[in-house]
């Protein structure tokens, strides 16, 4: 049985797999803000901005927190297509 992954454009050649995607936010509420401190204290950040701001947090299935440089409805639009 043969699985494809997903990908979607995420900005500057980098790439998310969709299927690993749980939940997609805003970097303003201090929660989230807290959960990208936690994540770039114990490694588990990945920063696809490539130096930009952060516009989209994205929490993926296995605990790793990726932070974006796209709107939130950007990324959604891109991930529907």
């Amino acid at each position: 049985m043969s699985t494809t992954t997903k990908l979607v454009h995420v900005g500057f050649e980098n790439n998310l797999a969709l299927d690993k995607v749980i939940a997609i936010a805003t970097p303003i509420a201090a929660p989230v803000k807290r959960a990208v401190q936690k994540a770039k204290k114990t490694e588990r950040l990945i920063d696809l901005t490539n130096g930009r701001r952060t516009k989209t947090v994205v929490f993926l299935d296995d605990g790793w927190v990726a932070v974006i440089a796209i709107s939130p409805e950007t990324f959604s639009s891109r991930a529907s297509q």
